[in-house]
């Protein structure tokens, strides 16, 4: 999900992955992999986004932190009751 919300940013203001990898100091192979799921983005590299792209941190943060959530539960058989049950109690 933000891995390719990412990627969409990317292509959207004409950045090649080298480019977008070399501003957040990291591996072209790695920042590939994260933009196909394969690999989790860290919070830092959200924030690093957020100012590259200047898009607000609060969204960016919102669609990784629930891309977290959704990759720790998506194989649990009671994930969407226990996520209904975990919204409804905060």
């Amino acid at each position: 999900m933000i891995g390719e919300h990412i990627r969409a940013l990317r292509e959207a203001n004409d950045i090649l992955l080298r480019q977008l990898a070399a501003k957040l100091d990291m591996d072209q192979a790695m920042l590939s992999k994260m933009e196909r799921g394969e690999r989790s983005f860290r919070k830092e590299d959200i924030n690093a986004l957020a100012k590259i792209f200047k898009q607000p941190k609060k969204e960016l943060l919102t669609i990784w932190l629930a891309d977290k959530i959704l990759k720790i539960v998506e194989s649990e058989k009671y994930a969407k009751e226990a996520l209904t049950l975990a919204v409804n109690n905060t």
